[in-house]
């Protein structure tokens, strides 16, 4: 996932809950939906983050020398400076982006 093109705000926007139900029917259900694709942004996040912060790695054990890589620090400032992945799930669910379907033990119950 390419996390420039992302449509997210920076900031938290205040929403009215009722209005993002509507697909579902369910404000719980909703919560749940973009709790469960945030997470999963969330975690693609923190992967891409750790592959590009190996490249910089230090081979060595040594304790003592710490040093600070110019690169590395920009990198990490990139990812702090992106959008938080509940606004980013929240963007997808609200734009159509997001595919999700109920299990059929709860079409069962219904």
């Amino acid at each position: 996932m390419d996390f420039k093109k992302v449509n997210a705000p920076l900031n938290t926007v205040t929403r009215d809950l009722t209005d993002l139900a509507d697909e579902t029917g369910n404000v719980y259900e909703t919560v749940c939906i973009i709790s469960k694709r945030a997470n999963q942004i969330a975690a693609q996040m923190k992967n891409d983050l750790e592959k590009k912060l190996q490249e910089f790695a230090p081979y060595n054990d040594n304790l003592e020398e710490v040093t600070e890589n110019r690169e590395q620090i920009e990198i990490s400032r990139y990812y702090e400076r992106l959008p938080k992945p509940t606004l980013i799930a929240t963007q997808e669910y609200i734009d159509h982006k997001l595919f999700f379907r109920k299990s059929n033990k709860d079409r069962e119950k219904i």
